[in-house]
């Protein structure tokens, strides 16, 4: 077999290793569907944002360190490495790097951080970034402009997830003097300002990348310390700061195996801070009155077909049937004990950004219609399913099995038990039927997860769907500068989901980022980070 260009096998695996981690979960008994208490969804139950009771803390005090139950471990603190969400170790990298923009949860806009300001121009391709002065990397050579334009280049010769993104877009990154960095794009792109809040805008001290090794060197608040992989990564506060020394003295990031377990070592005062996404565990963590930031996400629990030439999924009245009979209700009852959001619309009825156009339903009748059509024509009806061998997933496993199958297909199942054999089946080799998967599209910037998944060209979209009018649409949605142009693009993007079907979503996904009571000063930002800069524990 031909081996896949090496840019296109780094980007595949990190955008699938992503995809992975950041799939909706369920608990270890979940697989218990036959005969097992079921629980209908309960819908509206959620305020997203910060939630729970906080008490004040009075004046900040200094000293003491974060515990911090992360969900994922980040093997590497490159952002080129790395993909910096709040899943998969992202808040680490914040805390050595920073951001030059954050977004700010609560007025739902990007606000300057390392920066100074941002300003675009009135047709939205020349981006205008202003550096604090005095911000200095923690070996003190100065961050700069050419810092700056200096690490995303970096970045993208090094191929980090964004790259996908970046490359096709930025026509330049220019320094015209010390502190002023120009971005020219080749396209209006509204929300810019979120590349500048993730990966790319955690700008990395030349002295890191100068030498064979990589060193984590970045105007953060905190510094390394220690990293045992698998353990324990300890980072402790940087002294030359720019906003001051933070009053943590250090963070102690480790990252128990289960959600369950996370919220046990809150609850037990063994961590100080952790993040969870199991339907089960995050209902339970707010209804217990945490204090946190919920967060929730659109296609946070989809099924990836393969549309490809020769896969069952080629055929659109083999993807329609698929998706009339997959049911969002009957899976969240059976192995999410009704915890979860399910639903196939791209945004969820609690999103800001949720349309009024109504997504396929469940229609079994139909559903077996259209496969007996395919069938007329020559398909077998035998569609491979792939996903991992831990009770997660083998739950989902069996709910797919069963809803596919009473429709008349006939489901092999194809558990792969290594995230980095599904990653190169998945992304590289394109080697399966259908798969489980999620886009985790933010409310912040859905631009960013939609592109990935259903760009004909992009990286993050395994299935190899490709539509001249998606495409077309996804150009419109980056340039679109309000809410109400955005909007409609969007329900433009329904409509033409529906009609296509690309994949199936079964639902949305909330996420929860809970603290302890004595916990103050915590700061959520984009992709479901956490900035720790300003945080610390009352006595």
């Amino acid at each position: 077999m031909k081996r896949a260009p090496r840019p296109r096998v780094r980007l595949a695996a990190t955008l699938a290793v992503a995809a992975m981690l950041t799939s909706a979960c369920v608990s270890s008994d979940a697989d218990k569907t036959d005969g097992a208490k079921t629980q209908k969804t309960e819908r509206g139950r959620y305020t997203f944002g910060l939630v729970g009771e906080q008490p004040d803390g009075g004046t900040p005090v200094d000293g003491g360190t974060l515990r911090i139950a992360d969900y994922a471990e980040a093997r590497s603190l490159s952002p080129a490495v790395t993909y910096a969400t709040g899943a998969s170790g992202g808040s680490a990298l914040a805390a050595v790097y920073d951001v030059l923009m954050r977004y700010d949860t609560a007025a739902k806009k990007y606000e300057p951080q390392l920066a100074e300001s941002l300003h675009s121009s009135d047709d939205l391709k020349t981006w205008t970034l202003k550096l604090r002065d005095g911000v200095k990397f923690s070996d003190g050579t100065a961050l700069d402009a050419d810092a700056v334009t200096a690490s995303i280049a970096w970045y993208q010769k090094n191929k980090g997830a964004d790259t996908a993104l970046l490359a096709p877009n930025l026509a330049k990154a220019e320094a015209t003097d010390d502190s002023t960095v120009v971005f020219t794009l080749r396209n209006p792109w509204a929300t810019f300002p979120a590349m500048l809040a993730q990966a790319p805008g955690m700008i990395v001290a030349p002295a890191a990348y100068a030498g064979k090794t990589f060193k984590p060197i970045g105007a953060g608040p905190f510094v390394l310390d220690k990293y045992a992989p698998q353990e324990e990564m300890v980072l402790k506060a940087n002294k030359s700061y720019f906003k001051g020394r933070p009053h943590l003295d250090a963070l102690r990031f480790t990252w128990p195996q289960s959600d369950r377990t996370k919220l046990e070592s809150l609850e037990d005062g063994t961590a100080d801070l952790t993040y969870m996404r199991s339907p089960d565990v995050v209902d339970e963590a707010v209804k217990a009155g945490h204090p946190g930031e919920l967060t929730l996400t659109g296609l946070g629990n989809m099924v990836v077909i393969n549309t490809r030439k020769g896969r069952p999924g080629a055929d659109l009245r083999v993807r329609k049937a698929m998706a009339l009979a997959l049911d969002p209700e009957l899976e969240t009852e059976r192995a999410y004990n009704g915890k979860g959001l399910p639903g196939k619309e791209i945004f969820p009825p609690e999103s800001r950004l949720h349309s009024e156009v109504k997504p396929l339903g469940v229609d079994l009748d139909q559903a077996k219609k259209l496969l007996a059509e395919a069938k007329k024509d020559g398909y077998d009806g035998t569609v491979t399913y792939m996903d991992g061998t831990d009770p997660v997933a083998r739950a989902k496993g069996v709910v797919t099995k069963a809803m596919l199958e009473r429709v008349g297909f006939t489901v092999r199942l194809d558990m792969v038990s290594s995230i980095a054999d599904r990653t190169s089946k998945t992304y590289v080799e394109h080697d399966f039927d259908i798969s489980r998967g999620a886009a985790s599209i933010s409310e912040s910037d859905p631009y960013h997860r939609l592109q990935s998944v259903l760009n004909s060209t992009s990286y993050g979209n395994p299935g190899g769907y490709a539509n001249p009018k998606m495409d077309a649409l996804l150009v419109r949605l980056q340039a679109a500068d309000s809410d109400a142009g955005t909007q409609k693009i969007l329900d433009e993007v329904q409509t033409l989901f529906n009609e296509d079907v690309p994949l199936v979503n079964l639902g949305a996904s909330a996420a929860f980022t809970a603290w302890a009571k004595n916990v103050h000063g915590v700061v959520p930002t984009d992709e479901y980070m956490t900035l720790f800069d300003e945080a610390w524990i009352s006595k």
